[in-house]
């Protein structure tokens, strides 16, 4: 049996790569999905394309910087649908530079997606189902890189070290509410972001290097521990992150990549 049905699912940065995935699996288990994005466009494709897939599933388009579009976004989960019972704080962007040349404007545009978003996007999300009184379920995107850094990318670095403990905040906060908050930390994960980076085989060979796996992560990878920690069969489970990493978490070295791996 299809462990989300009756379920409805936000998912904010739903337009592609993990945040749709994330859609695709949580449509699987049963549960009507409220796809977000700020591109308004692609966000839309994603929704038709989940229902072809036999997903019920809507868009709004959500900018999660923004309190008063979050607080849209969550309204149209419940004027569509009727509740709110998950929601997957995914939405994310990266800007990269020289620790000493990242400008003001990139490390504040990272931290009000990333951080900020999760804060105003878990909030609105716990004040709807603290009104339904029946408990709920929030997921957010963290990264390895919450744990590790790269020093071309300390705003990505900060916010999503912050996500961690935010996560650990809002599940102390909302306990008491039946409100279990969890998060995922993603490795090297093909997406979108991924390819922008790895554009040779010699930058595929450095991701590589500190994956013991060898090889790199699939969205839907991702999207199946974001579904566990929305069932539950994780409902013991608040206030931790788990990892998808290949095991990168766990090296303190680099492995040695073989030519036909990359």
């Amino acid at each position: 049996m299809s462990k989300l049905v009756g379920k409805v699912a936000l998912i904010t940065g739903g337009a592609r790569g993990i945040g749709l995935a994330t859609a695709q699996a949580l449509g699987k288990e049963g549960a009507k999905v409220v796809v977000a994005d700020i591109d308004a466009d692609a966000v839309r494709q994603a929704a038709t394309q989940l229902q072809a897939e036999g997903v019920e599933a809507c868009s709004i388009a959500c900018d999660v910087g923004d309190k008063a579009q979050v607080h849209a976004a969550v309204a149209e989960a419940v004027g569509r649908y009727g509740s709110l019972d998950i929601a997957v704080a995914n939405a994310g962007i990266v800007r990269s530079a020289d620790f000493l040349d990242m400008s003001e404007a990139d490390f504040d545009a990272v931290l009000r997606v990333n951080l900020k978003g999760t804060f105003l996007t878990g909030q609105a999300a716990a004040k709807q189902m603290v009104a339904q009184g029946r408990g709920g379920v929030i997921v957010n995107m963290s990264s390895v890189n919450g744990i590790t850094a790269i020093p071309t990318i300390a705003a990505y670095n900060a916010s999503k070290g912050g996500i961690d403990n935010l996560t650990r905040c809002m599940a102390l906060a909302l306990a008491p509410h039946k409100i279990r908050v969890n998060a995922v930390g993603p490795g090297s994960i093909m997406t979108d972001v991924l390819q922008s980076v790895v554009t040779d085989k010699e930058a595929m060979g450095r991701v590589l290097s500190r994956t013991p796996m060898l090889r790199v992560g699939e969205p839907s990878e991702v999207a199946s521990v974001v579904c566990f920690l929305s069932s539950n069969d994780s409902s013991y489970m608040t206030g931790q992150t788990l990892y998808v990493d290949g095991g990168r978490l766990a090296l303190n070295y680099t492995v040695k990549v073989p030519e036909e791996a990359i």
